[in-house]
């Protein structure tokens, strides 16, 4: 939505004389009348109606189907109710709500049908014209669940469900969410357990009711549910919930599960308060439902692969996306950038300091999963490799684009397939932001003897009133007075450098501070194989600047790489090598074979209905990132990976 109130003034009528003609013709041409566009700021007041009731059945998994039915009690008189769709979703950083799953919409009050409008200028408005007398308007509709990918994200399948309250529900324009009071309920498909970090749980058959909350608070409260479910408690008030496409797939060891209680430990010991009063991790062990990593003050919704649970040590590299969400309860959520905070879900968000927000948890997620064992430190420092190769090697679009301008990506792009990512970048705000991260704590270790480092920043900056689970936010002031009462230093003119000007060194300072540094192998590190065998993807990005799905379709192009040189695009398909038939080891084998002499590589690539055999001067073998310790002593990297809690 514009901000702004646009008129254009057009002339009504324009002259045009051709060439053979004597006298002018006249075009009609129309005025523009001004927009009544811009967005309106609700106030910090209560919905005046009082409570509404929101009941979901979630039962129909056969078909995927949620049927909603939703009171609004309205205030004597009112002639004309205005409700939102959510439309800018907390965690999305854009405006993303699913509109268009949402169908069959009536209002009813006093049983009759109602009219009802869209707002043509906002999409996500709904006004009802109400009659002399209305005391309060039922809304039924149907959200729906994709039932395949290219649908969009799957949210219910025959064994398990993620409702997120803000795809099937409306609420009230005019007022903050958090003075919307709401009563929800949801019935569930028989004999399911159902996991959320609402208050005051009741439930009778398979309909499950919670206590009167605000819509805020609703919206921050995902639900998990499903067929096959356990519940570990891992600490004081903190509960690990996990659905499962089957039994089996949940089964985690006692030794695994105390990982888990690990890193809640770390947690504390980082920040020395809770900014929750309890929380659930919301896991779901699935390949049939769409994956999911976001953050909740209370919760976070989390999707690991199948197996990730009980075959523990092959999938270290799957287990970081519940270390990052539990950050986010303190950075994120409790402490978060001012232009992020929205007092509704019409207001748009503003992501300029989104390298904090996730640039820091994208850090302290690593860091945690190290320090908890909740992931090995050979699969972090891997992490941390692949991060480097990419900014040093992967991404010519460092040239023109800053770090922050990558925070408007959301928005921009909203996370669709790009034909060239290497050149136009994506959410960069988040790794590289972290290397950043990286690079600010070895500042502090080295400038106060490793007597300070990172951990004193996020405790004075995120650990504030133990149990406050409200918002205080912060702008870039805050962030370098912090940083400066940790440890004087130019943190205005680092941070502008590194995150807000394009065209900068690869950031590796940090890690060579940390003392280690990039080299290359011919052997992917534990967490890059890991995440090919899990993505089923053959990475030759470092080498001939292309990743291959199994059957040698291009599923990414480096930009100006030695595939991108010799014609290669995405949606090309590798049918021969250098004679022989595709296969993954046979581009590899060619790959190393080509090393070190002067024949090229040939490959007969298919595009569309076109064969053309390609040739590839390259000849540096097969290239992945490693760290190596740069020295034999203790490196500042070993020691931010150290165990902190008791």
């Amino acid at each position: 939505m514009k901000k702004v109130t646009i008129a254009v003034a057009l002339i009504s009528t324009v002259a045009f004389a051709g060439p053979a003609q004597s006298h002018a013709a006249e075009r009609s041409a129309p005025v523009a009348a001004p927009l009544s566009d811009a967005t309106p700021m609700p106030a910090d007041t209560p919905w005046p109606g009082g409570t509404i009731t929101l009941d979901i059945d979630a039962s129909d998994t056969s078909r995927g189907v949620y049927s909603v039915t939703q009171t609004f009690p309205v205030a004597p008189g009112t002639s004309k109710l205005t409700l939102l769709y959510p439309e800018w979703l907390p965690g999305n950083h854009a405006p993303r709500g699913p509109i268009n799953l949402v169908s069959n919409i009536r209002f009813y009050a006093n049983d009759k049908p109602l009219e009802w409008k869209r707002n043509p200028l906002d999409v996500y408005q709904f006004d009802i014209a109400l009659p002399q007398g209305t005391s309060e308007v039922t809304a039924r509709f149907v959200h729906t669940s994709p039932v395949t990918g290219r649908e969009g994200r799957i949210t219910m399948t025959q064994e398990m469900l993620n409702l997120q309250w803000e795809k099937m529900s409306f609420y009230p324009a005019g007022h903050y969410t958090r003075r919307i009071a709401v009563k929800p309920s949801v019935t569930m498909p028989e004999g399911w357990s159902t996991f959320t970090a609402l208050d005051g749980k009741a439930q009778q058959g398979s309909r499950v009711s919670w206590a009167v909350t605000d819509y805020e608070t609703l919206v921050d409260s995902p639900i998990f549910a499903g067929k096959y479910a356990q519940q570990w408690e891992i600490g004081e008030n903190v509960r690990l919930n996990a659905v499962g496409d089957a039994p089996k797939y949940l089964a985690l060891a006692p030794e695994n599960l105390a990982r888990f209680g690990k890193l809640v430990d770390e947690a504390d010991a980082l920040f020395g308060t809770r900014q929750f009063d309890h929380y659930d991790f919301l896991l779901a062990m699935t390949d049939r439902m769409g994956g999911i990593g976001l953050e909740h003050h209370r919760s976070s919704e989390n999707q690991y692969e199948p197996t990730a649970l009980i075959d523990w040590e092959a999938m270290d590299w799957d287990h970081n996306v519940v270390s990052h969400e539990l950050v986010h309860s303190w950075n994120g959520k409790f402490r978060r950038p001012a232009g992020l905070w929205t007092p509704d879900y019409r207001t748009p968000m503003q992501n300029n300091l989104l390298w904090l927000y996730e640039g820091q948890t994208q850090f302290w997620g690593w860091v945690l999963a190290a320090r908890s064992g909740l992931q090995r430190k050979d699969t972090i420092l891997g992490t941390i490799a692949l991060a480097a190769a990419n900014y040093s090697e992967g991404q010519p679009g460092r040239e023109w684009r800053s770090v922050q301008d990558t925070t408007n990506d959301p928005i921009i792009n909203s996370r669709r397939p790009l034909p060239y990512s290497s050149l136009s970048r994506s959410e960069d705000y988040y790794v590289e932001g972290a290397l950043t991260w990286l690079e600010a704590d070895q500042i502090i270790r080295q400038g106060t003897g490793g007597k300070k480092g990172l951990d004193d920043f996020a405790r004075t900056f995120f650990g504030k009133t133990d149990g406050d689970w409200g918002v205080l936010t912060y702008d870039f002031e805050e962030i370098v007075s912090t940083l400066n009462e940790v440890y004087p230093y130019d943190w205005a003119s680092f941070l502008d450098t590194r995150l807000r000007q394009p065209n900068q060194p690869a950031p590796l300072r940090g890690i060579e501070m940390a003392g280690y540094r990039l080299v290359w192998k011919e052997e992917p590190n534990s967490y890059s194989a890991g995440r090919m065998k899990g993505g089923k993807y053959l990475d030759l990005f470092y080498s001939l600047g292309i990743n291959l799905d199994p059957q040698g379709k291009v599923i990414s192009t480096l930009w100006d790489g030695p595939a991108f040189r010799a014609g290669i695009v995405n949606g090309s398909i590798v049918v021969a090598v250098n004679g022989a038939a595709f296969s993954p080891d046979a581009i590899k084998e060619a790959v190393t074979a080509a090393k070190g002499n002067s024949a090229p590589l040939e490959l007969l690539v298919r595009r569309g209905d076109n064969f053309a055999t390609v040739a590839l001067d390259y000849h540096g073998g097969l290239r992945y990132p490693w760290l190596e310790a740069a020295g034999s002593e203790s490196a500042g990297l070993d020691r931010l990976l150290e165990a902190r809690a008791k």
